[in-house]
């Protein structure tokens, strides 16, 4: 039993500021008051006590190959089966890659990450790296696995076989994109996820060409075929056409942005205020560790500052920081995500640097404010 005492507590999810006491017991949050002090207390004076960050979107292969092909255009980097990144991955020794992405998984963890969805390149051989780097660090994985066959025309006979039998193994499945499988292959993914109670996701108009090349080949955008595929989880939505948007709104999809890695290709800035406005799900992801950290507090303040730049007037800041914690939650159903009652109890606690506890959050936070993180009720750090 845990009580975290005299925060500043982000309560459910409004992400309300309160003052209160946060008791923990059999992993769960049982109580939020002022008055509760029970078992062992860790005094949060000073502190914001928040809900614990979700990476919605990361490619933890590529932290091998961080910064190389910088300038080099998007499909030469990131396109399978011949894009750099893969490669790199092809002509790594795999000792390099459990070490770069164990590296990368305690980022994550020291800046507040206890959860992340990985998009999965290498089959059932890729899985199984991820888990054996995953061993003894305390984070919560959701992996999104694909296959090679996924690539193949004419189509694989026994290609349903494949994505079950990938389903033992992993949480979803996770192709890259609509320009490199059919739209039959697209369905046939999705319908056996559905049928084994797993997630499908896909990139989507990450940038202009793979649409203008969508519509000239299907007369659809990359967002129609995907929402009529019946994709779970859309990633980047960077350059939607027509009336991409309204239909993603409608069909109740989530989207995961991933502003600076669309920043790093110079692809583009994703939408979020519009898609806000529709009330589309935002999630957030740091996408590929080739460009990025694996850190949702850059990924923050760079979403929050390059949206009011580019709309050129105020974005809620407490909507960013929903897009790391409630939105994901929702979106992968998970009963994480807020600070409640019965939920899991998956905490930070960062000093409180600036007198917005949400901006003090989101544009001054930085590994060392923060003091403690607790995964499913476990206290993994303390400073």
């Amino acid at each position: 039993m845990i009580t975290i005492a005299n925060g500043r507590v982000l309560y459910g999810e409004n992400l309300d500021v309160i003052n209160a006491n946060v008791l923990i017991q059999d992993q769960e949050i049982v109580e939020v008051s002022q008055n509760i002090k029970r078992g062992k207390v860790i005094d949060a004076r000073g502190c914001i006590v928040a809900p614990a960050f979700i990476n919605s979107h990361v490619h933890l292969g590529d932290s091998v190959a961080m910064d190389m092909g910088d300038g080099k255009p998007i499909d030469k980097i990131v396109k399978p089966p011949f894009g750099i990144k893969h490669q790199i991955l092809a002509n790594t020794p795999t000792n390099l890659l459990l070490d770069s992405m164990k590296k990368s998984m305690w980022e994550m963890l020291s800046t507040g990450t206890t959860t992340f969805v990985d998009f999965r390149e290498g089959g059932a051989e890729g899985i199984n790296l991820l888990n054996e780097a995953s061993e003894d660090i305390p984070i919560r994985k959701i992996v999104l696995g694909r296959h090679d066959s996924f690539l193949q025309f004419p189509i694989n006979p026994i290609i349903e076989v494949i994505i079950e039998e990938l389903l033992e193994s992993c949480n979803g499945i996770a192709p890259s994109g609509l320009g490199e499988i059919s739209d039959l292959v697209a369905s046939i993914i999705v319908e056996t996820c559905k049928k084994m109670g797993k997630l499908s996701s896909i990139h989507v108009a990450e940038y202009e060409q793979v649409q203008t090349d969508s519509v000239n080949f299907t007369g659809m955008s990359e967002v129609q075929r995907a929402l009529k595929a019946g994709f779970d989880l859309l990633v980047h939505l960077t350059a939607p056409i027509k009336n991409d948007l309204k239909l993603v709104a409608d069909s109740g999809v989530s989207v995961v942005c991933c502003p600076r890695s669309n920043g790093t290709l110079a692809v583009g800035i994703p939408p979020v205020k519009e898609m806000f406005d529709l009330n589309v799900n935002l999630l957030l992801g740091t996408d590929n560790v080739m460009f990025n950290s694996p850190n949702l507090l850059r990924e923050m303040e760079y979403t929050l500052k390059v949206t009011r730049g580019y709309y050129r007037e105020y974005f809620p800041p407490k909507e960013i920081l929903k897009m790391t914690t409630v939105n994901a939650g929702k979106a992968l159903k998970l009963n994480i995500g807020s600070l409640e009652e019965g939920r899991l109890a998956d905490v930070i606690i960062a000093q409180q640097i600036s007198h917005d506890p949400i901006l003090s959050i989101i544009n001054r936070t930085e590994s060392k404010n923060i003091k403690g993180l607790i995964t499913e009720g476990e206290l993994v750090c303390r400073k």
